[in-house]
């Protein structure tokens, strides 16, 4: 694939959004800076007629930050970009909805959790519907509709059936792994000019937005600390083991990595299923929000990933995985009926890549292999995870860089990476 990006990219999400304001009175957009909130906002005040109060502008962030209620009143929809830089703005908006609180009234971007801002977690209580907005998915970047989640909780035998052959070399797997789904580094014609544009935003992520959530103490650190958390990506989270690879005090670690979550540079994958037997661990599993993002922490080009020696390939699997945990948690963010994901661990060391969990209470289980074959012993975890579930249990999916799909056993199926959004 020519991981080159040209042009506005239709997203998913926009047509959710419209249907989310029919319903809720304020929609809050948030995800990483940079990521393409500030478009899909445009896009959608444009078709409804709105303006947006752009708080990036500092001249009108200072504006606001003194009348907050003259750019909040009317009829809406009124559309607010990055609010968390003026928090006080929910506070007005939760004063124009007790006047009027019909749907669609606001809608709002930010660059930082919602429940890590300051009195922020409580001024819209019941009334603030939080949708995700990722990097760009592979099926955005191929302009197809992906479905294999929907499809899988569905009939998982005909959608293994209906898989077309995989075409897509390793080769072409390392590059978009590298690349991720960062709108503007998808638009850098070089692997140089990429990395000063992954470079810049890492260091705006941690000099801009994480100082601005919390006063740090240890400001020096963050970027080692980071780099410590990128070698874990796809592994069990453990802070310790970063924070004294640093020298950095351990509870000052703790509340560092909630920081690198709240402006979404890292995500944890919580352990699910946690009772389902003796055996099941509790512990969260660590992934860096954009492939991308991940390689360049670890200084990972294609050309050293596309060497088949044993420390490659493991970096490669750690990579692919995390790849491939995003773009499938990108199509469970599109559906309004998934109920929870995770990963599954036992004490023993079975590991299960992820688990959804639809409302219902049945389950689809992922493992990742970056490898061009399935042996049946690498099925072992989800074996044992579909008899701990039962009949919850939907399908297991081992996905891998072959060509083909198949049925191997009752209900664990093999795929390759790329029917996540094959057409």
């Amino acid at each position: 694939m020519n991981t080159r990006l040209h042009g506005l990219v239709p997203r998913r999400l926009a047509p959710i959004v419209a249907e989310r304001m029919a319903e809720e009175p304020v929609v809050l957009l948030q995800g990483p800076r940079s990521v393409g909130k500030s478009t899909l906002l445009r896009s959608l005040a444009a078709a409804v007629g709105a303006e947006v109060v752009d708080l990036d502008d500092v001249t009108l962030r200072d504006a606001v930050a003194k009348d907050p209620r003259t750019f909040v009143a009317g009829p809406g929809p009124i559309c607010v970009d990055e609010y968390q830089h003026v928090p006080l703005v929910l506070d007005a908006i939760k004063a124009e909805l007790n006047r009027d609180g019909r749907p669609g009234r606001f809608v709002l971007t930010g660059s930082a959790r919602h429940e890590a801002l300051p009195r922020a977690a409580q001024a819209l209580t019941g009334r603030l519907h939080r949708l995700p907005v990722y990097p760009l998915s592979q099926g955005e970047l191929r302009g197809v509709r992906e479905h294999l989640l929907e499809d899988l909780f569905a009939d998982p035998l005909a959608a293994v059936a209906a898989t077309p052959p995989s075409r897509t070399t390793r080769d072409e797997y390392v590059d978009s792994v590298t690349v991720g789904g960062f709108p503007s580094a998808l638009a850098r014609a070089s692997l140089a000019s990429r990395n000063r544009w992954f470079d810049d935003y890492i260091s705006l992520s941690l000099e801009r937005d994480v100082r601005e959530l919390s006063k740090i103490r240890q400001a020096a650190s963050l970027p080692a600390l980071l780099e410590r958390l990128a070698s874990q990506t796809a592994q069990i989270l453990n802070i310790t083991r970063a924070a004294s690879s640093i020298r950095l005090d351990e509870k000052t670690a703790h509340s560092y990595v909630r920081l690198l979550e709240a402006v979404f540079l890292l995500y944890r994958l919580n352990a699910w299923g946690t009772t389902l037997t003796a055996r099941s661990a509790a512990s969260p599993k660590i992934h860096v929000l954009d492939s991308g993002v991940a390689a360049r922490l670890l200084r990972l080009t294609p050309q050293k990933l596309a060497a088949r020696n044993p420390t490659a390939l493991t970096e490669f699997g750690h990579l692919l995985e995390t790849f491939v945990v995003t773009e499938l948690l990108k199509q469970a963010s599109w559906t309004d009926w998934v109920s929870g994901v995770g990963h599954w661990r036992t004490r023993d060391g079975d590991e299960v890549d992820l688990v959804v969990e639809r409302d219902d209470g049945t389950v689809v289980a992922f493992e990742v292999k970056a490898a061009g074959r399935v042996p049946g012993e690498d099925l072992a975890p989800l074996r044992k995870l579909r008899d701990a579930t039962g009949d919850a249990f939907t399908a297991g999916v081992a996905l891998y860089l072959g060509a083909r799909s198949y049925t191997f056993e009752d209900r664990l199926h093999v795929m390759p990476v790329d029917a996540i959004w094959a057409p």
